[in-house]
């Protein structure tokens, strides 16, 4: 958002006051703890590197699904739909069975990365329906089938398909054929911060009769296994008001808690405790394991449970369903309270319905008026999913490492202590942080949550995550691994939207206190990913998985290295950020004058390396054909460029920063010193920042008119980049013309796939030779709109390519949007891009509104591909859909109108 996005009704927020917008603020100013209890709980601890304690670093078999319901978890605890407290002490989630099943559906399914035919896959039908960003009204549905559900057909049929077979899913196992499945929606709500409010619906869409065991269930995690120095907590039965039961949790840190049960539902107590005897053939300390409510229920073993007291307890409701019947099952939490009255009287249907028609007041509140339903359910479903995705974090890697020889993944991290409440990609797929996912994360959900999304970018600054040299941890299985540095854009794109909704100068302390430690970062790309005396980049991976022609993770097969496009793109991006975020701070203090002209000066280096023609033609442009490659330098000194047409040469679009006249008018010493680029010719291959565009405005960018013509005229070639919703990774040339790189006998190959990899690199499980993705999309689309600004009317493209259809950039840019967002948009076929050619979801009224935020986009359709319920950096479409929403050009020509007529009176 920022300068390209109009800040029409932004205000509009603050003064829409309501009553979750007041919780709000009653939480971040730590008056009421609103926050306490969340969707905090995963949705996979098993197959995560916290919880492999074996020699091989084989995490997903050391922890396998089959023994996650019978061994205890050190560092967390999952569950379907479920909440705890923000400590992720006492949680609470669905469990059922069906009758058919062979275990107890207490947790998600999905096959390993080695199971699956493009890495790992949830196998599950859930849906993030709604939350307020307190969480003080949640609503989430999830389907459970009715028939046994199919663990080995899923894993046979996946291992017998190659990587150029689709995915075998859930839905075409016939599962779910004949509507013989229960919809089982369940929704929270919050009396008060400590008082939450549970009401389970379960709907037989069957033509039959149905019978379910819902076992709504109530655990504590354990810890007295790892420290006997932590007293171990108890659930037992206690006293409960007529016509109901209740689960008693005493938490010697937590305190007191109470679990009523609507009903007479029998009380089922367990141990949160490693059952030895099944998995290690060792004798059980205790008769009572955590698998004991699963032995009970669907093995019938007697003795399996415990009637007086547990660390796990769960209330066993036997349900016969009708058909098309809807059955409800009350329950209430109440935290450190006396209820002195009736837990499921009269209040609790009236706070529920308070807390959804809150929910809704709130998102009316932050959504465009000019969107229809099906945009508001767009926003609203993106957001409430990255909402419900918040996860309690737990990691200490030093404490994980202690006393292992083998297996000491991210030894060079054992400062870091993790132990908050974080913004997951996604609570199955990847339930751990990625950084730069974790920046597009914040530039949507500063919709609903701004200090959260502040929060979430100053923690992975902190000692407790930034290394003392500067490095930012990428992700879990390789902290080490390199990101893009996208964080310093998102913190001061959070900075704006909060100054703009605020009316005020934003918070410059945080700001301040953000630039401080990027400065860090900065020099430590700067000194481990640059060239020495070159000023381009490296950086391997770079978050782009298979885009190129080599692992870039890994040593070169060719010896030697890359000097890669995007990296040294990234580099000037990032570059160009902290220079804004300077400019934006000498207005509170003139000092970051200095640190301004600094990165100015580096900005200019950088790109001026970036396409620098010498005599070693050592420069990533191509003239030939216009466009940005990588350049392979052998170990012998000489070099080729490897012509991959993707997002590496597409990359130097977002490096784009254009300055209003009156900055330099503020800082004359800036001025001067892009004045004397000019005089010295440092950027002669790239824009000159010197030249004043639209109304005296001034533009650092890698690309000047000549080279940005060219390359937009393949970005926007549908025969190349352009898709029908949105930007390709790769350019559909490569379809007819591979890229093949030929080394020692051996063949690299780069061809474009719209879809999934058929690639094993990285797992397999991502895929940047075709589809659209939309952060980097996000991106582009900013670009485009800084080069507007600068350029105006008079700049035009053909668009489409070869179309005859010359348009603005601005025009460029909104339309490139409007595709994206169509993705996820019903057409006038009544069908949504996203769905693909999956009937059920395309038309069925049970499911076709219930929205999946894919990982990735297919080139050609639309569909989704990926991580099929990825929230996360997908969520932005709702970020771009109300920035679309709001783009006023009537408002470009008055702010355009307004700087000519001051530039004037000056003059005059």
């Amino acid at each position: 958002m920022g300068a390209w996005c109009s800040t029409r009704g932004l205000r509009r927020v603050a003064e829409r006051e309501t009553a979750e917008a007041t919780r709000l603020r009653e939480a971040w100013s730590s008056v009421v703890p609103w926050l306490r209890w969340g969707p905090y709980l995963s949705e996979r601890q098993w197959g995560t590197v916290r919880e492999d304690y074996g020699d091989t670093g084989a995490s997903w078999d050391y922890f396998p699904h089959d023994h996650a319901r019978s061994r205890a978890y050190r560092w967390g605890e999952d569950g379907i739909l479920g909440i705890c407290d923000d400590e992720m002490r006492l949680c609470f989630a669905l469990a059922m069975w069906n009758g058919e099943d062979p275990i107890l559906k207490e947790r998600l399914f999905g096959l390993t990365n080695s199971e699956g035919n493009h890495g790992e896959d949830v196998k599950e039908y859930y849906y993030y329906l709604e939350s307020t960003p307190t969480h003080s009204y949640m609503k989430a549905l999830y389907k459970y089938p009715q028939r046994a559900y199919p663990y080995d057909d899923l894993v046979a049929t996946n291992a017998a398909r190659g990587l150029h077979d689709p995915e075998y899913e859930l839905i075409d196992t016939g599962v779910f054929d004949e509507n013989r499945y229960f919809d089982v929606f369940i929704e929270y709500a919050k009396a008060s911060a400590n008082d939450l409010l549970i009401e389970i619906r379960v709907t037989n869409r069957g033509p039959e009769t149905a019978s379910l065991r819902l076992l709504p269930s109530l655990w504590c995690r354990n810890e007295w296994s790892w420290n006997d120095r932590l007293p171990r907590p108890s659930l037992t039965p206690g006293p409960a008001p007529e016509g109901s039961r209740a689960v008693h949790a005493d938490h010697a840190y937590l305190g007191r808690a109470v679990l009523f049960c609507e009903g007479s539902p029998p009380l089922l107590f367990t141990e949160n405790e490693t059952n030895q005897e099944r998995l290690f053939d060792e004798p059980n300390p205790t008769s009572y394991v955590k698998d004991g409510i699963h032995r009970s229920v669907v093995e019938g073993h007697e003795g399996a449970t415990n009637a007086e007291q547990g660390t796990k307890a769960a209330a066993d409701y036997d349900l016969i369903v009708l058909a098309g019947e809807t059955r409800t099952v009350r329950l209430r939490l109440v935290h450190g309270l006396e209820l002195d009255r009736d837990p499921f009287g009269p209040e609790f249907g009236e706070v529920l319905e308070a807390r959804r028609r809150e929910s809704d007041e709130f998102y009316r509140a932050i959504a465009p008026d000019e969107l229809d339903d099906d945009g508001f359910r767009l926003v609203r479903q993106a957001l409430s999913g990255m909402l419900w995705t918040k996860q309690c974090y737990r990691f200490d890697v030093a404490q994980w490492l202690s006393g292992r020889e083998s297996n000491r993944r991210n030894e060079g991290w054992q400062h870091l202590k993790a132990h908050d409440i974080i913004s997951m990609p996604d609570k199955w797929e990847y339930p751990w942080f990625a950084v730069w996912d974790s920046a597009f994360h914040a530039l949507a959900l500063m919709l609903v949550d701004v200090d959260f999304a502040k929060h979430q970018l100053s923690l992975f600054l902190k000692d407790r995550y930034m290394r003392q040299d500067g490095a930012m941890p990428a992700y879990e299985w390789a902290f080490d691994d390199v990101n893009p540095p996208v964080h310093a854009f998102a913190a001061l794109t959070v900075f704006q939207y909060d100054k703009a909704s605020r009316g005020d100068e934003g918070d410059v302390r945080w700001l301040q206190s953000v630039f401080e430690r990027l400065r860090r970062n900065f020099d430590w790309w700067l000194h481990r990913e640059g060239i020495e005396g070159r000023d381009l980049f490296e950086g391997g991976f770079l978050g782009l998985d298979n885009i190129g022609v080599f692992d870039r993770s890994t040593e070169l097969p060719t010896g030697g290295h890359l000097e890669q496009s995007d990296g040294t793109a990234w580099m000037i991006f990032f570059a160009q950020t902290m220079l804004r975020m300077s400019l934006q701070l000498c207005r509170f203090d003139p000092s970051y004058e200095d640190p301004a002209l600094y990165y100015f000066d580096k900005v200019v280096a950088i790109t001026e390396a970036l396409d620098r023609v010498d005599e070693h033609h050592y420069d990533l442009w191509d003239e030939e054909d216009g466009f940005f490659y990588d350049r392979l330098h052998f170990p012998d000194g000489h070099t080729t460029l490897l012509k991959v047409r993707s997002l590496v040469g597409l990359l130097p679009l977002a490096a784009v920063t254009v300055f209003e006249p009156d900055t330099l008018e503020r800082l004359p010493r800036l001025k001067e010193k892009i004045d004397s680029v000019a005089a010295r010719r440092d950027l002669r291959n790239a824009h000159c920042p010197a030249r004043p565009g639209q109304n005296g405005r001034r533009m650092l960018s890698v690309f000047n008119e000549g080279k940005l013509r060219r390359v937009l005229e393949r970005m926007l070639d549908e025969a190349e980049f352009l898709a029908p919703n949105g930007v390709r990774s790769l350019s559909k040339l490569h379809l007819e013309h591979p890229y093949v790189f030929h080394w020692e006998g051996e063949e690299y190959t780069v061809k474009y796939l719209p879809g999934e990899s058929d690639s094993e690199m990285f797992g397999g499980n991502s895929n940047w030779r075709g589809p659209v993705w939309v952060p980097v999309n996000f991106l582009l689309i900013r670009g485009l709109f800084q080069c507007y600004s600068y350029f105006g009317e008079a700049f035009q493209v053909e668009h489409p390519t070869g179309s005859g259809r010359l348009c603005t950039l601005y025009e460029v840019a909104e339309e490139l949007g409007k595709r994206l967002v169509r993705v996820f948009s019903r057409g006038d076929d009544g069908r949504r891009p996203a769905f693909g050619s999956a009937d059920r979801f395309q038309t069925d009224p049970h499911w076709h509104d219930h929205l999946l935020f894919y990982e990735y986009f297919h080139g050609d359709d639309g569909s989704g591909v990926g991580a099929g319920h990825q929230t996360g950096w997908t969520g932005c479409v709702a970020t771009l859909l109300m920035a679309l929403e709001r783009l006023d050009p009537s408002a470009f020509a008055a702010h355009n109108a307004a700087i000519a007529e001051r530039l004037a009176n000056k003059t005059s």
